[in-house]
């Protein structure tokens, strides 16, 4: 569920660095929304000055629809979207509103000291809202709009000073772990009405790279650009491991094993595992000659560990034998991101290309399926059901995704540039995510329970309204003309 970030972005600039790498030399410019940000997270006022409506629709794609590829311009629907989401009166920036919950309407970006803001205005009306679902002929139509009608509520947006790198959901508390550039790691306490910064941890010298918490939640891993591994107490913040120069090349990836091993992956293809319990890594090898994506482990038998790479191999390691099991084919496109289904008897991976392999647990030479995706990058991948998973890309939007067999369901929410961190809380009810504007921002995403257990149809209604999902902050198009009309 890790994935490509772009730890080259002109955001992504340590404070502290003074050597000359070739990596800095390498700037590359920031991601753009495919449709333009004016397009995708604008609104518009009706004419008599009521209700905004947020722009935007989206279609739900049977496997049998265009060969299994995903239309990216009907999903964003530019023709139908003229809107912005700056006025050209006043210059003055306005938000959409939170759709789906008052909660969320009257919840206002909390500040970068973890203070929340709250308004009296009241929820828009939209026409779904007075939209019977039973009229669709598709379930997973139905089941979309019969959610997006039910109130939802999510803690408002952090915005950080500085860009941030990763973050890492607390597996018992509602506590948010936030690396940043600068090698500091934010602490937050959140609610639905508030964020509050619990503390600050400087814990890296240069900017943070991983950071995640033990199964147990006791311990804080962070690994920073100077090479170096902490491992520190939640509680008291001090620290319980220290490794000044864990690996050659920066980390680039991290995943926790269990609860005394966890693995890291560098910029040049090493593999590491650690026990907490021990001085020096337990194991080390260089499967591959380019950055290791992500790394991930089987939650039950814990028998092998995979590493996708930026060289298009798919690595599997038998942690109990402790070396290479099997190396998959090369592809031609980066391995980004990976997630297990249908009680970890399947592995998917997302690709650089939009593509997803999906591989029988234990064959990992070569995919016994795939599925072409929508066309951006898919950069992270967290598996939210025992088929469905939510997608983050370089085009700044979430989407859902039902992986087996693959089929796009809708939007889950939208940044204006490139998501780069994405996670999911320990009772699964919320997913965070950030951008280059340095702004983490939480989704709900409870209401997926309800779709494991759809039957879908294999062509739905071509005449369907374009739905987004309940987080999105953005409704739908139908919803936007109808105010127009009036």
């Amino acid at each position: 569920m890790c994935a490509r970030r772009n730890f080259h972005s002109p955001y992504f600039r340590d404070s502290s660095d003074s050597e000359d790498d070739a990596d800095i030399d390498q700037f590359a410019a920031p991601y753009i929304l495919v449709a333009g940000e004016d397009n995708f997270a604008g609104f518009a006022l009706s004419d008599d000055g009521g209700d905004s409506y947020p722009a935007g629709g989206f279609v739900v794609m049977s496997e049998s629809d265009s060969d299994n590829t995903y239309d990216e311009g009907e999903a964003l629907d530019d023709d139908d979207s003229p809107m912005s989401d700056t006025s050209s009166e006043s210059g003055s920036e306005q938000m959409p509103p939170v759709q789906g919950t008052s909660d969320e309407a009257k919840s206002g970006p909390s500040t970068g000291d973890g203070e929340g803001s709250k308004s009296n205005e009241e929820p828009v009306r939209r026409a779904v809202d007075d939209y019977n679902e039973e009229l669709e002929d598709d379930d997973v139509i139905k089941a979309i709009i019969a959610e997006i009608k039910k109130p939802r509520s999510k803690p408002p947006n952090i915005q950080t000073e500085d860009f941030v790198v990763d973050l890492s959901f607390h597996p018992c508390e509602d506590v948010l772990a936030i690396g940043t550039s600068v090698g500091d790691v934010l602490m937050y306490k959140y609610t639905n009405e508030e964020n509050v910064l619990a503390a600050t941890q400087e814990l890296h010298t240069k900017a943070v790279r991983c950071v995640e918490f033990s199964r147990d939640g006791k311990s804080l891993i962070s690994t920073g650009r100077e090479r170096s591994i902490v491992v520190m107490d939640v509680e008291t913040g001090k620290f319980q491991r220290f490794w000044e120069a864990a690996h050659e090349e920066p980390v680039y990836s991290m995943a926790v094993i269990s609860e005394q091993l966890f693995a890291t992956g560098d910029d040049d293809g090493t593999v590491k595992l650690w026990d907490l319990r021990q001085r020096d890594a337990v194991f080390s090898l260089r499967p591959v000659e380019d950055f290791i994506s992500c790394i991930l482990a089987n939650q039950a038998q814990q028998k092998y560990m995979l590493l996708t790479s930026g060289d298009g191999f798919l690595t599997t390691i038998n942690l109990l034998q402790r070396k290479l099991y099997v190396q998959s084919e090369q592809y031609e496109e980066e391995m980004n991101c990976m997630g297990t289904f249908k009680r970890e008897s399947k592995l998917v991976v997302g690709t650089s290309k939009g593509n997803y392999y999906t591989y029988n647990w234990g064959q990992f030479a070569y995919h016994c399926d795939a599925f072409v995706g929508p066309k951006a990058s898919a950069n992270r991948m967290v598996p939210i059901t025992e088929q469905i998973a939510v997608m983050a890309g370089e085009d700044g939007i979430l989407r859902a995704m039902h992986l087996v067999p693959g089929r796009v369901l809708g939007i889950v929410g939208q940044h204006p540039m490139a998501v780069d961190t994405l996670d999911i809380s320990g009772n699964g009810e919320l997913i965070a995510t950030s951008s280059h504007d340095n702004d983490v921002r939480f989704w709900n995403i409870k209401y997926f329970e309800e779709f494991d257990g759809i039957k879908y149809n294999s062509k739905p209604d071509k005449n369907a309204l374009k739905h987004n999902l309940p987080s999105s902050q953005r409704v739908n198009a139908k919803d936007f003309f109808a105010g127009l009309d009036e």
